[in-house]
């Protein structure tokens, strides 16, 4: 044990920590194709398959299309992040 930074196992998240927790909370879900998702994330699984709730779509920083739920397949995600903006924002 090297001792550099000394945090205990408390302080240490993995990334499926950060995923258990981000569950129920708004998300930006980035695709491969530069098309972005952003809603709330209803449940993902151990291939990255994701379902998501109140489901907007962003291409090239525009919205173009809503959904109430969509199903997002996990080979397609490039990366998924908390969303700073709140849902329905400026409805």
């Amino acid at each position: 044990m090297s001792g550099a930074g000394e945090k205990g196992p408390a302080t240490t998240k993995t990334p499926a920590d950060f995923l258990k927790s981000i569950r129920g909370r708004p998300v930006v879900v980035k695709l491969n194709s530069g098309v972005d998702y952003r809603g709330i994330l209803a449940c993902l699984d151990g291939y990255m398959n994701i379902a998501m709730e109140q489901t907007e779509e962003y291409v090239n920083g525009q919205l173009k299309n809503k959904y109430g739920d969509a199903f997002i397949r996990g080979n397609n995600v490039l990366y998924i992040s908390t969303s700073k903006r709140t849902l329905g924002e400026g409805a």
